[in-house]
């Protein structure tokens, strides 16, 4: 009877994906934060406001962000103190929303031009059909993290819609997640 290699199967990609998980989120969060002045999470905040919320309320933001509330204000009130952000009204009185200044517009093109940078270097070693099967495979692997409506921690907090085709229905996040809300509200 032969004993398993350790490391071998599953378990040694697991580790593996671990590992460039983390050197990867590691990077970004070091060149995204330089680029903007400020944490990695206002980091995260910029690149959300430009790319994909429009004036989001106060508590839109802390959803994205993962934030809770109050983490959300103080946030918000660092942002507008290094003159990132304003805030405005709600859609109702009770609520506020934050809009992207000039300069937090500067500031955010800087954080995702940073993070492509990391990006880009973390795949510069494949070929154009290694990246395709790459993708292929990524889309797959978002499956069991894509989250219920009104959750926190938005995945494409960071993203750049346009880089990854997300309104040409090429996004493998979105198009998982069209496709898992469909199921969930499909009835048996």
């Amino acid at each position: 009877m032969t004993t398993p290699t350790r490391g071998a199967g599953v378990e040694r990609e697991a580790n593996l994906l671990g590992a460039l998980a983390l050197v990867v989120t590691d990077q970004t969060e070091t060149v995204t934060a330089a680029a903007c002045g400020l944490s990695p999470t206002a980091a995260a905040a910029l690149s959300a406001l430009l790319h994909f919320l429009d004036k989001p309320t106060l508590d839109m933001l802390r959803r994205v962000l993962g934030l809770t509330p109050s983490g959300a204000v103080r946030l918000v009130d660092r942002l507008a103190e290094a003159g990132y952000v304003t805030r405005g009204p709600g859609a109702d009185g009770r609520s506020r929303s934050v809009t992207l200044t000039q300069k937090g517009r500067r500031a955010a093109k800087r954080v995702a031009r940073a993070r492509a940078q990391v990006l880009r270097g973390a795949l510069a070693g494949l070929s154009v059909p290694e990246r395709e099967t790459l993708h292929a495979l990524l889309g797959k692997l978002f499956s069991p993290f894509i989250r219920q409506p009104r959750s926190t921690g938005w995945i494409c907090r960071l993203c750049d819609t346009v880089s990854c085709g997300r309104d040409a229905g090429h996004c493998p996040v979105a198009n998982e997640a069209l496709a898992w809300h469909t199921r969930a509200s499909t009835p048996d």
